[in-house]
C-alpha cells in the first residue's frame, strides 16, 4: 500500500514511523509546505541566535532518507481530490495515495483591523520562513508591538531580547494583550504576573486590557503605528501578530470532507474522517494543540491506516508548559475556578501551587517553580478521582494513598 502523509510536523513524522514499523513494505509520502522539518516549540530560539535550522530538526534519524519514504517539500496543497486521494498544488497534481492522513497543522489567525493583513512588516510566527523574517526584520527595528500576550507572542519576545543582547541594539517592545493578563490560556493572573515582571526588567512594556482597532501606514505598505481603543497610539517598526491559530485546511474546500463547526477535521474514534481512508491527527483536527498528543494522534492514524483497528481515547488536551528566563510552570486542567469550587494555595519565594478541587475532585491545578508530581496530578485529573477522603491535605497525598495489598501481596490500585 501506500499512504499520503500532508504535513511534515509531530504528528505526520511519527505516523510516517509507525506505518514503516507496522508495515515496512509499504510506500509513504509526505508532502509538506515546508522545505524544512522542524519543531515550532524552537522558533524562540532561532530567532534568539541561540539555533540554527538544523539544530530545531525533531527527526534523529534518517527517516526522510528511508528507501519507503518520499518526501515532497516546499508545496502548497491547495486542493484534495477526496475520491482519487490526490493533492494538488494550483493544476499540478503533487501525489496520492491509497490512505490519506491530514497533518496540516494550524495557521496564525490575521484579523481584518487596518493593514494587518497586507503589511509587509507584520509578522505571524508559525514557520521557520515566520522566524526567519521576525529576526531580520527585528535585527534593525527600534520599535516593536506585539499583539497577543500569549505563548507565541511571549516566544516572539523572548527571542528577540535574546538576539538583542548578541546585537547590543536593544529594540523598544511594546506588548498589547485584550485580556486583563498575560498567559490567560495558560495560567492565571497569579503566576502569568511572574512571568510579566520578568519582561518587564528588560524593558518590556505590557498593555492588558487594550483593543487594536486600527493601524496607521506609511502609504509603501508598512505600517507605522498600532491605535487601541481608547486613544493610544503604539508607534512600532515592525509587528508580531500572535492572537491565535485555527486549523489549517483551507485546501478542504469542497473535497467532501466533514469538518467541525471550528472548521476543524471531523474524526471518529480511530481519527477516520468522514471519507474512508482518509484520515486526520493534531491542530487539522482539532484534538489538540501540544506536541505529544499531536505524536500520538499520528502514531493511532498510522496504525488505523496500515488496518489495525485501535481507537484514540486521550481526549484530554488540556496541558500547558511555560519556561521563560528559567521560571517554569506547567498547568492542568482548569486554571480558574467555577462556582462552588474549593481552591487551595501553597506558595513561598520560589514556588506557587494552585489546586482546585470539584467535588472533592481535582479540576485543574498549577505548579510554578518545582513541577514534580506533574505525572500524579495528570493522572487524578483525567480520570477524575475524589481526594477528599484520604484524611489528609491534599499537598500530602501520593500515588501510595491509592495502592491496597491484595492478600497475595499484589498491589491494586483503590479509588
Amino acid at each position: 500500500m501506500k499512504h499520503l502523509i500532508i504535513g511534515a510536523g509531530a504528528a505526520g513524522i511519527s505516523a510516517a514511523r509507525r506505518i514503516l514499523k507496522e508495515q515496512p513494505q509499504d510506500g509513504v509520502i509526505i508532502v509538506s509546505e515546508d522545505a524544512e522539518v522542524y519543531s515550532r516549540c524552537m522558533l524562540h530560539k532561532f530567532i534568539g541566535g541561540k539555533r540554527d535550522a538544523a539544530s530545531i530538526n525533531f527527526i534523529n534519524d534518517d527517516l526522510l532518507s528511508h528507501p519507503n519514504v518520499r518526501w515532497i517539500g516546499g508545496k502548497t496543497i491547495t486542493r484534495l481530490d477526496a475520491a482519487a486521494k490526490t493533492v494538488y498544488a494550483g493544476d499540478e497534481a503533487v501525489a496520492s495515495g491509497d490512505t490519506v492522513l491530514i497533518a496540516t497543522g494550524a495557521v496564525s489567525v490575521t484579523p481584518p483591523i487596518g493593514e494587518l493583513k497586507t503589511a509587509k512588516n507584520v509578522f505571524g510566527l508559525r514557520h521557520l520562513s515566520d522566524a526567519r523574517a521576525i529576526a531580520e526584520k527585528a535585527r534593525n527595528a527600534s520599535r516593536i508591538a506585539v499583539i497577543g500576550a500569549g505563548l507565541v507572542g511571549l516566544d516572539a519576545v523572548y527571542g528577540i531580547l535574546e538576539q538583542a543582547e548578541q546585537t547590543g541594539k536593544k529594540p523598544r517592545i511594546t506588548v498589547i494583550e485584550m485580556a486583563p493578563a498575560a498567559l490567560a490560556i495558560n495560567l492565571d493572573a497569579h503566576a502569568a504576573e511572574a512571568y510579566q515582571r520578568l519582561f518587564e526588567a528588560r524593558g518590556v512594556t505590557f498593555l492588558l486590557g487594550s483593543k487594536v482597532i486600527d493601524t496607521k501606514g506609511d502609504g509603501n505598505g508598512n505600517i507605522t503605528s498600532v491605535e487601541l481603543e481608547g486613544g493610544t497610539s503604539v508607534p512600532c517598526d515592525m509587528a508580531v501578530l500572535a492572537v491565535g491559530v485555527r486549523p489549517a485546511v483551507a485546501f478542504l474546500d469542497g473535497a467532501g470532507v466533514e469538518l467541525t463547526e471550528r472548521r476543524a477535521v471531523k474524526v471518529d474514534d480511530y481519527l477516520e474522517t468522514s471519507v474512508p481512508g482518509i484520515y486526520a491527527a493534531g491542530d487539522a483536527a482539532g484534538l489538540s494543540g501540544i506536541w505529544p498528543n499531536a505524536q500520538k494522534q499520528g502514531e493511532f492514524a498510522a496504525y488505523n491506516m496500515t488496518g489495525t483497528r485501535w481507537a484514540y481515547d486521550d481526549r484530554f488536551a488540556i496541558k500547558n508548559t511555560v519556561n521563560f528566563f528559567g521560571l517554569l510552570s506547567l498547568s492542568l486542567g482548569a486554571i480558574n475556578p467555577a462556582e462552588g469550587d474549593e481552591v487551595l494555595i501553597k506558595e513561598d519565594r520560589n514556588n506557587y501551587k494552585k489546586l482546585i478541587l470539584r467535588g472533592g475532585v481535582p479540576a485543574g491545578i498549577i505548579l510554578q517553580g518545582d513541577i514534580g508530581g506533574t505525572g500524579f496530578w495528570l493522572h487524578l485529573i483525567k480520570n477524575k478521582i475524589r481526594i477528599d477522603t484520604r484524611g489528609k491535605s491534599p499537598w500530602k497525598i501520593s500515588y501510595a494513598d491509592f495502592y491496597g495489598v491484595e492478600t497475595n501481596g499484589e498491589y491494586r490500585w483503590v479509588v
